[in-house]
């Protein structure tokens, strides 16, 4: 386990190259182009267990949590995720092509508007009691945070799904 002195003076650096990818080096001085960092909860605990990856997909360092590191490495780290976590929010359903699978459904997000396929009904995952993880068929997903939020209209086309 990462004590917390680790975690305020890690034992690797970690920086963007000029290619954009991360740049990891670790205690021993060896260097690993194309770090990725990947959550180990990314839903239920997103600020907690994190792996940077290196490019062959073997762990490099593993981190317990985001919280107590530097503030310059936190804030890269967040940066770098918020790129790779792109998950839309659906705030209202418009339509949907049909109420079997797979259907088209068009919907406004707070990325803006989209349209996308709902394979099956299984690609809607509860989260809990009120929101919602939709994976669409082109590998995005998608979020319903409130059901209850939602217009009736749109809650009333997302039942027919549940």
């Amino acid at each position: 386990m990462t004590s917390p002195q680790s975690l305020t003076n890690p034992a690797f650096q970690l920086e963007r190259h000029a290619s954009g990818s991360l740049l990891l080096t670790d205690a021993k001085g060896e260097q690993h182009l194309g770090v990725v960092p990947v959550r180990a909860f990314p839903i239920a605990a997103p600020d907690e267990g994190m792996s940077l990856v290196g490019s062959e997909g073997r762990e490099l360092v593993w981190l317990d949590s985001l919280y107590g590191l530097p503030s310059a490495l936190r804030s890269l780290l967040e940066e770098e995720l918020a790129l790779r976590d792109f998950v839309p929010e659906i705030t209202r359903l418009k339509s949907v092509s049909s109420f079997g699978t797979p259907s088209t459904w068009a919907v406004e997000t707070d990325r803006g508007d989209t349209s996308f396929v709902l394979k099956g009904e299984e690609d809607i995952r509860r989260l809990s009691r009120q929101s919602l993880l939709i994976a669409a068929g082109h590998g995005v997903h998608f979020s319903v945070e409130d059901m209850g939020a939602l217009d009736r209209a749109s809650r009333r086309l997302l039942e027919r799904f549940l």
